[in-house]
């Protein structure tokens, strides 16, 4: 199943995004389950959230996963949402 994560970051949290950007990205090229990733941006082009979509048997499976992720453990997001996704186009 395809689960979106939905990630907002905290405020200000431009520094604590970049000092874990480098085990962030290496979480998500180990783990495999990653089908789509980007971050969201503010109007000069700061990252402040996250958009992944997962491939993954189960949303429990998506919510220990997401537990892990090196940004989540370094508490740079406000809010995270999993979701059920279905891919219709691309």
């Amino acid at each position: 199943m395809r689960i979106a994560l939905i990630a907002i970051d905290k405020p200000n949290a431009q520094s604590l995004r970049l000092d874990n950007r480098a085990a962030h990205l290496a979480y998500v090229a180990d783990t495999g389950v990653v089908e789509l990733a980007g971050p969201f941006l503010d109007g000069d082009g700061n990252m402040t959230g996250s958009l992944l979509v997962l491939v993954l048997d189960n949303m429990s499976d998506a919510e220990n996963w997401a537990a892990n992720e090196p940004y989540a453990k370094a508490g740079l997001f406000e809010s995270v949402s999993l979701r059920e996704w279905k891919k219709v186009i691309g």
